[in-house]
């Protein structure tokens, strides 16, 4: 009896020990994902220019292929008139994926006329791309490129409109009024870059709401003001009077209004913005004043100045879209303008912040845009399984560079060991 009695007591107490060394097992196969999450994170960190463009595409495939499935099986659930794909045991398909992605290539590239309308795309969410990451280059998150380009937009079509009756129609009258379209927009983009920038520096207020919520001020200011004031009597739509001859883009491709200046004038930007943050003191004194403050002003730098500054900056490249927006593809302001600040932050983000890298990832989202309407045009399909596959591509693009953004911000590059020892310390 005593015996079994301790057999039985040997018996929990190896059950116990058997547990145990369950429960060690587990925390260590945990500890294993962590640190091989650590140790992925470090390898994006410094992952070469080639690997992060081969991560791209292998993403961008992935995306394809699983657009293509949605779009497959949407189709057996769709109403048309004629499927176009007949799947034994599974029924008739109204999509095809191969014709939906076919279609979209050709509405982005296929003709001229279409590849001038993403190149008109490109160009404006190149300035709203380099607006945001010149915010995010600086440690801030710039939300309001969308209230900066709406005032821009505003305070380049109002001082326009005089100078049709002051300036002859001359190729001369063009080098005065446009140049004087581009400074008006940026000057008053800055400016509304510069109020959350100052919030930020000398109020501690967070630039994410202020900027949010200046983008609803702007957008009421200048609806007020065209409805109430400065709109057009000629129409009922809120809207302002067209700008003169002298003020528009000349286009470079008949039946489209896209100007290859305009995309001319926005690379050479992301050029400038490029140099300036990566070859100039003030470009390295912009970005350390908004990554880490205190060692900025230990240094000497006025942090406080550099964060304003910025903001500034970033507001005057939202509000030169705007000016852009104006004098190559409305030719007036008019409300309802249609989001490129916030697609400029998607466009930020696929480029990794990267002023250069914002040109690849505007043409791309530029020409989703573009063959987005010849998908819905030619074949039917419904515009929100569109945007489902848009948004699938941009997403599986943007998430490595995001998590390549997360482990910058932990630091994991450059030390994948000391990653993972630390990883094993927190098991």
């Amino acid at each position: 009896m005593s015996s079994g009695g301790r057999g039985s007591d040997g018996d929990r107490e190896t059950e116990s020990g058997g547990s145990g060394g369950s429960s060690d097992a587990d925390r260590g196969r945990g500890g294993d994902w962590r640190n091989r999450g650590r140790q992925t994170l470090a390898w994006l960190v410094d992952a070469s220019a080639v690997q992060r463009i081969a991560i791209s595409l292998t993403a961008l495939a992935f995306a394809v292929l699983v657009g293509g499935a949605l779009v497959f099986a949407s189709g057996f659930v769709a109403s048309c008139r004629q499927p176009v794909i007949y799947i034994p045991l599974l029924g008739e398909s109204c999509y095809n994926p191969v014709e939906v992605y076919w279609t979209m290539l050709e509405g982005s590239f296929g003709s001229l006329p279409n590849l001038a309308r993403t190149l008109q795309e490109t160009t404006l969410l190149l300035f709203t791309g380099l607006s945001v990451a010149v915010a995010f280059r600086a440690g801030l998150f710039n939300v309001g490129t969308q209230g900066q380009m709406v005032l821009g937009a505003l305070a380049t079509g109002l001082a326009l409109v005089p100078l049709g009756s002051v300036l002859p129609d001359s190729v001369v009258s063009m080098l005065v009024a446009i140049p004087l379209g581009l400074v008006v927009g940026a000057i008053v983009g800055g400016f509304w870059g510069f109020i959350p920038g100052a919030m930020k520096s000398y109020a501690d207020a967070n630039e994410v709401i202020t900027t949010i919520m200046l983008n609803f001020v702007a957008t009421g200011i200048a609806y007020y003001l065209v409805s109430e004031h400065l709109g057009d009597p000629g129409t009922g739509s809120v809207q302002t009077v067209p700008v003169p001859s002298v003020a528009r883009l000349p286009p470079t491709v008949d039946g489209s209004r896209f100007s290859v200046l305009a995309l001319v004038g926005a690379l050479l930007v992301a050029v400038g913005i490029f140099w300036l943050y990566d070859r100039t003191i003030l470009g390295y004194e912009l970005r350390t004043s908004g990554l880490q403050e205190s060692a900025a002003e230990y240094s000497g730098v006025d942090a406080k100045r550099n964060v304003v500054t910025s903001m500034t900056l970033s507001g005057a490249l939202g509000g030169i879209a705007g000016a852009i927006y104006v004098m190559m593809v409305h030719y007036r302001w008019q409300t309802g303008m249609p989001s490129l600040g916030f697609d400029g932050i998607a466009v930020s983000v696929l480029a990794g912040n990267n002023p250069i890298g914002v040109i690849p990832a505007a043409l791309l989202f530029g020409g989703l845009k573009s063959g987005s309407f010849a998908v819905d045009f030619a074949l039917g399909v419904p515009g929100e399984l569109v945007v489902v596959l848009r948004g699938l591509i941009i997403l599986f693009v943007a998430m490595p560079e995001f998590f390549r953004m997360i482990g910058t911000y932990y630091d994991f590059g450059d030390q994948p060991e000391t990653a993972a020892a630390d990883g094993g310390e927190r098991q």
